[in-house]
């Protein structure tokens, strides 16, 4: 494709929206550098001109002094942002990780730029989050975390972000304006962290308490006085929330005549939790609710942005599947959001299409969008597009624009894979299809974890390139500013080789998702329960551990021996207790079914089953003490940041330390979704699935004494029993759990290879 299809491409697509309302000043990128370059705080010269879509260009600034000067020329701050990147990656060699920023490394004096660089995004938006995101990975994030994410992103050059955060305090206000009582309103609410369910409309109301007004109060504070200004100054245009219907139970007391359904039941949670009443958006009260809410909105924090994220039917089904009915939605919707806001953006999650598969046939599909009418009017994020794309399906979601997105990650799994030709080929053939209505690329992944962090760079720089990436290129450039080193050492490259070429080149399409590991998982004594491919816990390894992820952490390991520097990285000890992780993690696997065998086996005693579990439990230990080496792996982050806004309120430290630890284990108020967003986390392995898997070996051992025939479900009782205690356990209570790290990552690892390989 050439650059003069690519960016006609790239006008097309920005042609359909209004001009965007982030900042135009460059103030917010001097205080960039000055937060993360500081020894540079003068060194960088940023200019605006005139253009079109997303440039930059790079020159070295003339007379700049001995230490050397950069001056990044853009037509918008975001492309500006991203030319700040382009220099410290490629000529500094630093960069900024999810595990923290070593732009500070940058060198002095300043490495020259020489020939003028150019760059250009292949797509005027670049996108960042799901809505779960803000459950599984911020639901209790401070500014600190917050800061260095939106670095992460500006510089980047991700310009539409999700700014869900803060959202049920206009809420109140509409459902209050309205005639609802607080009481009926809190009915309604879900726990901290389990908010976007709620947003969604799958779920009502809160287990382990009410969500207390200080906790609205506060994520209203944060979003209006950091989040959005920090986004805003960055270049980026928020998307924000607006009304999408779902009211509490007693709205139909106050209304009687108002047109509402029952959505349909969800995951299993009992009714007291789900089926959530929905407004008809055709009825004369939600666009009477949606102009209040976006009119308090901007009064909150400005007229900002025109985008509106909206889903109404995320793994729900439509009250009615005719044809007429999913348009007359649509169009009534669209219409609320334009009486508010004339220039309204409707950005929909296009999960419900792969998801509810079966409901939304292609017809029911083009009614629903084409009630609206005008292409304009609204965005949809093509969830899934590395593995289950529904934008080929559906004709370019029949003209809408959309953004190619990868998923990647269910609840904030931890195994280690991807698809980087997936990522690189697949944005570049949607844009080159005939008829593509493709706008953007993004991220939408469920959890935000530190590792697989490649698989999202290569999507971000894949939108700053008009053809795909050379992938062995991209991994040693991308792991030489990974460990800070110039030349990169030959078994240090030779380790990411490997897994740029296996474990980064999984095109099985029913494990793209982060692999989850066995033991996460309730134990039971049919192997086809827990290893297997498919549906969101895909765990059967699609790679040969051995010469895969153990030969690269061995090469590893061999580098920082004759190296010793690289264990001063904070990103190469990272990776290496990951692939470790996951070295235990995939291990565990033969010795669970090694314990199956032996149970099942009609030769064996009650000892050998005991002691074919001894193992189980030793790798989890093992595994415990490997995590508590480093800040990324702890629970008690989790749990201290959930914490820290009860603000010395015990009462309330009790309930937000209950809304963490249940979302990562029973998720829901007796296991409904249980384990789905499961953590390798230090004081989780040990205290949580290791009991798990003690109890579980004591009933097989119990069982071969007795004769007994295997009762898988009260097996599941037993497990969910020690999950509602660790659950409901307030902090320190659990023998084990450690306020922070502890051990020596290197001696931890040379222990385990001795070990376990």
């Amino acid at each position: 494709m050439s650059v003069v299809v690519v960016a006609q491409l790239v006008l097309l697509a920005a042609a359909a929206f209004p001009a965007i309302l982030a900042s135009t000043g460059l103030g917010g990128l001097d205080s960039l550098v000055r937060r993360r370059i500081p020894q540079h705080a003068s060194s960088f010269q940023f200019r605006l001109i005139n253009g079109t879509g997303d440039s930059f260009t790079l020159s070295d600034t003339p007379h700049a002094g001995q230490n050397g000067g950069v001056t990044v020329e853009c037509t918008t701050v975001s492309a500006c942002a991203r030319g700040l990147y382009t220099y410290v990656t490629e000529y500094g060699n630093v960069d900024i990780w999810w595990t923290g920023s070593r732009l500070h490394e940058l060198p002095t004096p300043l490495p020259k730029v020489g020939k003028v660089v150019n760059g250009a995004s292949i797509v005027p938006w670049r996108y960042h989050f799901n809505t779960v995101t803000f459950g599984y990975t911020t639901a209790f994030w401070d500014f600190e975390k917050w800061e260095l994410l939106l670095d992460w992103l500006a510089l980047r050059g991700v310009n539409l972000p999700l700014a869900w955060v803060g959202y049920e305090a206009i809420l109140f206000d509409v459902f209050h304006e309205v005639g609802l009582d607080d009481d009926e309103i809190f009915d309604f609410l879900a726990g901290p962290a389990f908010l976007p369910w709620n947003r969604f409309g799958n779920m009502q109301g809160s287990w382990g308490g009410i969500l207390p007004k200080k906790w609205i109060d506060d994520q209203f504070a944060l979003q209006k006085n950091r989040l959005l200004p920090r986004m805003l100054e960055l270049g980026m245009t928020p998307i924000l929330p607006s009304f999408t219907g779902f009211v509490p139970r007693a709205f139909h007391n106050h209304y009687p005549n108002a047109q509402t359904v029952n959505g349909s039941s969800w995951s299993g949670f009992p009714d007291t939790y789900t089926k959530d009443t929905f407004l008809e958006p055709f009825d004369p009260l939600f666009s009477q609710m949606q102009t209040s809410f976006i009119a308090k909105q901007q009064a909150a924090y400005g007229n900002i942005s025109h985008f509106y994220t909206l889903d109404q039917y995320n793994e729900i089904n439509p009250f009615s599947g005719n044809l007429t009915y999913l348009s007359n939605i649509s169009s009534s919707t669209v219409a609320s959001l334009r009486a508010a806001d004339p220039e309204a953006i409707w950005v929909l999650q296009g999960w419900l299409f792969f998801s509810s598969s079966s409901f939304w046939t292609n017809d029911r599909i083009q009614a629903y969008l084409g009630g609206v009418e005008d292409n304009d009017s609204m965005l949809i994020l093509d969830l899934y597009s590395e593995a289950q794309p529904q934008w080929n399906r559906t004709s370019s979601y029949y003209g809408k624009p959309w953004v190619w997105c990868e998923l990647h990650d269910y609840g904030g799994n931890m195994g280690i894979q991807g698809n980087l030709p997936a990522i690189t080929q697949g944005p570049i053939n949607a844009l080159r299809t005939n008829g593509s209505t493709m706008a953007g690329m993004g991220l939408t992944m469920e959890g935000q974890e530190p590792g697989n962090e490649i698989v999202y760079d290569v999507l971000l720089d894949q939108a700053w390139s008009e053809t795909p990436l050379d992938i062995q290129g991209y991994v040693k450039e991308w792991t030489k500013r990974r460990y800070n080193t110039e030349i990169l050492p030959a078994k240090v490259e030779q380790a990411w080789d490997i897994l740029g070429s296996t474990v980064y080149n999984n095109s099985n399409p029913n494990a793209q998702a982060t692999i989850k590991s066995i033991f996460e998982l309730a134990p039971n004594a049919d192997p086809t329960k827990l290893v297997g491919l498919g549906g969101h816990h895909p765990t059967l390894i699609p790679y040969d551990t051995n010469t895969t992820i153990l030969a690269a952490l061995n090469l590893l390991v061999d580098s920082s021996k004759a190296l010793p520097s690289l264990r001063h990285s904070p990103e190469f000890t990272f990776d290496v207790t990951d692939l470790t992780r996951q070295v235990l993690a995939n291990h565990f696997i033969n010795l669970y079914t090694n314990l199956i065998a032996v149970w099942n086996s009609t030769s064996t005693s009650p000892q050998d089953v005991a002691h074919a579990g001894l193992p189980l439990i030793q790798i989890l230990q093992d595994l415990d003490t490997l995590l508590y080496t480093n800040e990324n792996y702890l629970l008690s982050t989790w749990i201290k940041g959930a914490r820290a806004w009860g603000k010395g309120n015990e009462t309330y430290e009790a309930f937000l330390e209950y809304n963490a630890r249940n979302q990562i284990t029973l998720w829901g108020p007796t296991g409904e979704i249980n384990d789905y967003a499961s953590k390798q986390w230090a004081g989780v392995v040990g205290g949580y699935y290791a009991k798990r898997w003690e109890a579980f070996v004591e009933i097989l051992v119990g069982q071969k004494a007795s004769g007994v025939v295997y009762n898988a479900s009260e097996t599941k009782e037993t497990m969910l029993n020690i999950g509602e205690l660790w659950g409901w356990r307030r902090w320190g209570e659990s023998e084990g759990e450690v306020w922070g790290t502890k051990g020596d990552t290197w001696e931890v690892v040379g222990k385990v290879l001795e070990r376990w390989t």
